[in-house]
């Protein structure tokens, strides 16, 4: 049987608390970006470039990590 909790996380090298702890993180960051573009919609002339460098901060950081473990070849991590 598939140990759900552990099969992803390992696939990206990452133990369960790793993959918690990186995956809480990124979507905080993507709530942030979400609630800047929500205020920004509102008010044009408030955070004009917040939501844009927030996603694109997240994204090279996302790439860099993977880039780090080894490349995604089909979902999987290959050394």
């Amino acid at each position: 049987m598939k140990n759900l909790f552990t099969d992803h996380p390992a696939s990206v090298g990452e133990n369960y608390f790793e993959h918690l702890f990186t995956a809480t993180r990124f979507s905080l960051g993507l709530l942030i970006a979400a609630l800047a573009r929500l205020v920004h919609a509102v008010l044009p002339f408030l955070f004009v470039k917040t939501g844009s460098q927030r996603v694109t901060t997240l994204y090279r950081h996302m790439v860099s990590q993977r880039d780090r473990r080894g490349r995604l070849v089909d979902g999987e991590v290959v050394e």
